[in-house]
């Protein structure tokens, strides 16, 4: 499918990932993208990219909350229907961390309530983004020669293979997007909407910008090449790679180089 002449909807599009991703989809001119996100997109999204103000909109959105979720995309579909670009892809970029033991050193469990709120943000967000924008992509007039309708990509992390002490909640809510990739795309087949899950190991972003050189050696030590963090605009790449090759489907694709996560840092 050709990302010229589509609106994509992206959650977590203000930053990171999505933020990269956004970035690239809009250098096609004919390319519209809902962002949902709780910030607003920055500045840098529209640098030397010629009137893509107006070919963004932002949908203040907590990917928690069934009710926000959905205005947010009843929203963007009605500017894509307004607007005559019709919709191309969910792209669900979305994601928090909750970083802690399942047990700590003075015997206290993990708290529920942040338990819960990994699992709402990362696994039930990207479930209900999906859901939602569904009853809209079904519908798109398909096109090409395998009359497709759109693409859903997803994302995963390492830690959905191999998590660290730590992550066990964070890797709970990755590994399930993980494993739901192949029966949705099942699912998805006969509306001729492909879907696929991408997994990316460390990337820049403002909280890995803080880690200490002893730490980014550690993660990266056993990467054969090369031997760094991801950078946003790889992802984004992989994304376009997505959207653009009609066989990619019901797979989840690690962006690591080639690298493992220590069990231990």
């Amino acid at each position: 499918m050709k990302i010229s002449k589509h609106t994509f909807i992206i959650s977590g599009g203000s930053s990171g990932l999505g933020l990269a991703t956004a970035r690239l989809l809009l250098q096609s001119s004919s390319t519209q993208v809902a962002i949902l996100d709780l910030s607003e997109p920055p500045d840098e999204l529209f640098e030397g990219l010629a009137y893509a103000r107006t070919r963004v909109r932002h949908w203040k959105t907590d990917v928690g909350s069934l009710e926000q979720l959905q205005a947010a995309v009843d929203g963007a579909a009605k500017w894509s229907q307004e607007t005559g670009v019709k919709l191309g892809g969910v792209l669900c970029c979305a994601g928090v961390n909750g970083p802690a033991k399942i047990i700590d050193s003075k015997g206290n469990p993990y708290p529920l309530d942040m338990f819960n709120f990994v699992i709402a943000i990362n696994l039930a967000g990207t479930v209900n983004l999906i859901r939602l924008a569904l009853p809209y992509l079904t519908k798109v007039e398909p096109e090409g020669p395998d009359g497709e309708r759109g693409v859903i990509v997803m994302v995963a992390s390492s830690a959905a293979f191999e998590g660290q002490p730590g992550q066990t909640v964070y890797a709970a809510s990755k590994g399930a997007i993980t494993s739901m990739t192949l029966p949705l795309a099942r699912d998805l087949g006969r509306y001729g909407i492909r879907v696929a899950t991408i997994a990316p190991a460390a990337f820049e972003s403002k909280l890995t910008a803080t880690f200490t050189d002893t730490l980014r050696q550690n993660l990266t030590k056993d990467t054969p090449f090369p031997q760094r963090f991801g950078r946003p605009e790889e992802f984004a790449q992989t994304v376009q790679w997505v959207i653009e090759c009609p066989y990619v489907n019901g797979e989840t694709y690690r962006l690591t180089a080639g690298g493992r996560m220590p069990g231990k840092l």
